[in-house]
């Protein structure tokens, strides 16, 4: 058996007294714990000296170079057309992906768009178009390939093969109250879109209440984290810090999410969302050198429409299928007369996850009918007795939960409190 280079406790003493990790060290660790050389508790113990200390920005580097060199890298040079992606730090109601990725394939660029599923009160992109009949999220390298040379756009599930440290990782971070460490975040997050190959990448990271870094400040410290690693990797990236304390558009749940993204590739669709849909498609395109069709004309077209059916057929999936609906429903009425002038984001998107929109546990399946649907939000005058939310759920028992959850999450006052501006800052 081969010696090894380091022993893991004098990394972890080294992080815990704030001493910088050397570049060996970093490469050693993470390779040492995809082998099982160092155990889940003194990589928790690392972990935890990480979020408590911070590293530096070589550190987040190197430690990121580490964990995509744990697996494969994807390679799009078999396509004729420049790639771009999309990453959302997630939020309620945010099913932006689902009508931007055949969107920007539309206008001429390639979207690989890797994506998760949802843990806690944020949706998951693959529970939501799972909802879809037939359709399905894991592909192999080869299909994914496909898709995107007759499509323009695949979104799927991130391969075993790619940055498999940060799978494992991850795993312990949500166990071990170390997930809102910056460094860990940046370095989970861009390990995967480096390694998925993709030339150009735009960073959807949203603060508010209903977001995962609800201060902009450690947004923005996020955001430009992440902007860092993705230039030094070569990968052309740029970021935009977006208003999440209020729900995104007239959905959260994953049917219905679906449904409103279907309706915003018909050119309707509610007003913030085709806004921020729009605006990342100029900003994706940008990036990715494409100056072809507007992406507002592609909407209005039918064109953006047409990918998405090719992109959904091409995965198994039936455009024209009728989507789930919950079997139970019932609607929250507003109390008195006047003006809502605020919605809590994270209470919406605990209920919706009370109701069966989200999993509490790993592994956990889904309703694909569950969530709420909003019928007023901040400036809309309601009478009392007015509809505000409609719940739906299978299972009749969950509603209580689910009401209890919005407890004071509408405000109705004389005059709507003051929101985060859509787009906070841009970092380039």
């Amino acid at each position: 058996m081969m010696a090894e280079l380091f022993a893991a406790v004098e990394i972890i003493s080294a992080k815990r007294d704030r001493q910088e990790l050397s570049d060996p060290q970093i490469d050693w660790v993470i390779d040492a714990y995809v082998r099982g050389v160092v155990a889940d508790e003194q990589m928790s113990a690392l972990l935890m000296a990480i979020l408590l200390n911070g590293m530096n920005s070589r550190e987040i580097s190197r430690w990121t170079d580490a964990m995509i060199n744990s697996g494969e890298r994807m390679n799009w040079s078999a396509l004729d057309k420049p790639t771009v992606d999309k990453h959302s730090t997630g939020g309620v109601g945010d099913k932006i992906t689902l009508p931007l990725a055949p969107l920007v394939a539309a206008c001429g660029a390639a979207v690989p768009q890797l994506s998760g599923r949802g843990l806690g009160h944020t949706g998951g992109t693959l529970d939501k178009i799972e909802s879809i009949p037939g359709w399905r999220a894991s592909l192999t390298n080869s299909e994914m390939l496909k898709v995107l040379q007759d499509c323009g756009a695949v979104i799927c599930a991130a391969g075993s093969g790619l940055a498999p440290a940060d799978k494992k990782l991850y795993a312990l971070r949500d166990v071990t109250g170390t997930v809102p460490a910056i460094p860990l975040i940046a370095s989970s997050i861009m390990s995967k879109k480096i390694a998925e190959g993709t030339s150009a990448l735009i960073l959807d990271v949203k603060t508010g209440n209903g977001a995962f870094m609800s201060e902009p400040e450690r947004a923005k410290e996020l955001a430009s984290a992440m902007v860092e690693l993705g230039k030094r990797a070569g990968v052309t990236t740029r970021a935009l810090v977006t208003a999440m304390d209020v729900p995104l558009g007239l959905t959260a749940g994953n049917a219905l999410e679906v449904r409103e993204s279907v309706e915003v590739l018909a050119g309707g669709g509610p007003a913030d969302v085709v806004e921020l849909t729009l605006l990342l498609a100029r900003e994706m395109l940008d990036a990715a050198g494409v100056n072809g069709k507007d992406p507002e004309a592609a909407l209005k077209d039918g064109s953006a429409m047409d990918h998405w059916r090719r992109m959904v057929k091409s995965q198994g999936g039936d455009p024209d299928a009728p989507l789930p609906i919950a079997r139970e429903k019932k609607v929250i009425t507003a109390q008195s007369d006047g003006l809502i002038s605020s919605m809590n984001a994270l209470q919406v998107g605990i209920s919706a996850w009370r109701l069966g929109a989200g999993r509490e546990r790993q592994g956990e399946k889904v309703q694909a009918g569950a969530g709420i649907e909003i019928h007023a939000k901040p400036g809309a005058l309601v009478k009392k007795g007015d509809p505000i939310f409609t719940l739906h759920t299978d299972e009749a028992a969950r509603f209580e939960r689910a009401e209890a959850a919005l407890d004071g999450a509408v405000v109705i006052g004389t005059s709507v409190a003051e929101s985060l501006p859509l787009v906070i800052t841009k970092i380039v």
